[in-house]
């Protein structure tokens, strides 16, 4: 009874170690199976994702694969975010102006544009004009400021010979504004005083319109709350023709860092933004501090009832464009400027396009690209030719948040939509 037990026993552990033996095999090639079909997905994870999001090389540190696939998903985003179609143009790099600037002024008078002040850094300002000659393709003929006058923020308009220059941002960083105006003669390149502003303004809106300086807009004292205030003053040959400026009618949006033009008899206030960087508070240098501001599209009209009517709105919020317009063939041309802030990095975006509004139809269009995105871009036109000078591009491509200010001057041929 005991030997049968016996083989029974033996049979039974000889069946559950070959069951054993097997059960191993199968799971060691099961785990070798799956180990191999993960490594080859893990493999081609990488090119993937590159495939999809943009030209990723493999990485095995995963922290770092995060950050850069976070990084290219940011930089896709803000390179198709506000960039609107355009054509392609050809441009050509003339010679550069003799300093970089930024939120510098310029005017141009027959073929000589010139340009004014700005920031070098944020910690340096310039305090003189520089000239270019579209003739001759050159800069030349520096000469400085008046000691007292803003060094950006400017508010400029010329009646073909006189300069006058009013108000602006005294010093770099984020200083204070003056209300100090002044009047240069480009003939003879002297600098005269002028009438102050009743009060001091960053970047108003300002032009002459029926023999008077009308000064609109900005913004106040504290560089962020927006100004509606518009005043106007007689003026002739570069002197005022009244002791006193005049109230006129509010403008309806207030704020800085507009286009502001006059065709036919007709004042356009073009774009703009509510608030601006403010001093930070207690800092002796007046650093800059963020504060989120509004652009706007908004175009507004002053006509002979001195009645403010809105008219068609531009292609997109755009600010820091009042010195990066021109006037030709009954069309306004818009170069550059920024937009609304980034949705998700909240960072300033750069405008890239060129806009035009067909006074005759009184519809805008979107007519080429630039080289780079770019604000407060100093314009000039001569013989066919679209010039755009200065101002802080983008930090490339697929990144449209401002880096670099410039000196370079570019032009290309201006194609308008009849």
């Amino acid at each position: 009874m005991a030997r049968p037990t016996g083989k029974q026993n033996y049979g039974r552990v000889v069946l559950v170690s070959c069951l054993a033996l097997l059960a191993a095999g199968l799971v060691a090639d099961f785990l070798w199976a799956s180990s191999h079909r993960f490594s080859s997905v893990g493999m081609s994870l990488p090119s993937s994702v590159t495939t999809v999001i943009g030209q990723l090389p493999p990485n095995s540190n995963g922290k770092d694969t995060e950050k850069k696939k976070d990084k290219v998903r940011e930089r896709k985003l803000s390179a198709t975010f506000q960039d609107l179609a355009a054509p392609e143009l050809k441009w050509e790099k003339m010679a550069a102006a003799p300093v970089p600037r930024l939120d510098g002024a310029a005017i141009q008078i027959r073929n000589f544009l010139y340009v004014f002040a700005g920031y070098g850094t944020i910690d340096i300002v310039h305090s003189h004009v520089d000239i270019y000659n579209f003739v001759d393709k050159s800069w030349g003929g520096r000469f400085d400021m008046p000691k007292e006058m803003a060094h950006s923020h400017l508010g400029m308009v010329t009646d073909g010979r006189y300069i006058y220059i009013v108000t602006g941002q005294y010093g770099p960083q984020c200083r204070g504004p003056t209300a100090k105006t002044f009047v240069l003669d480009t003939d003879t390149n002297s600098w005269s005083d002028f009438v102050p502003l009743p009060v001091p303004r960053y970047a108003p809106a300002t032009q002459l319109w029926r023999g008077r300086l009308h000064v609109m807009g900005g913004s106040k004292e504290n560089r962020h709350t927006p100004g509606l205030e518009h005043w106007s003053i007689a003026v002739k040959d570069g002197k005022a023709l009244e002791k006193e400026w005049r109230n006129e009618i509010p403008i309806p949006r207030g704020g800085p860092h507009r286009a502001c033009v006059v065709v036919d008899d007709r004042l356009f206030v073009i774009g703009g933004q509510e608030g601006d960087f403010m001093a930070k508070p207690g800092s002796p240098i007046f650093k800059c501090s963020r504060r989120m501001e509004v652009v706007f599209s908004d175009v507004y009209m002053l006509d002979e009832e001195m009645k403010w009517k809105v008219m068609p709105s531009m292609p997109k919020p755009d600010s820091h464009i009042e010195f990066a317009w021109k006037v030709v063939n009954n069309s306004i041309v818009i170069v550059g400027g920024t937009t609304e802030k980034h949705p998700e990095t909240k960072k300033m975006v750069l405008v890239g396009e060129i806009f035009q509004f067909n006074l005759n139809t009184m519809k805008w269009y979107v007519i080429g690209k630039l080289p780079y995105r770019v604000k407060t871009t100093l314009v000039g036109y001569w013989e066919g030719q679209l010039y755009f000078t200065s101002g802080q591009r983008d930090k490339g491509p697929d990144d449209p948040a401002p880096r670099k200010v410039m000196a370079d001057m570019w032009r290309t041929k201006l194609i308008l939509n009849p």
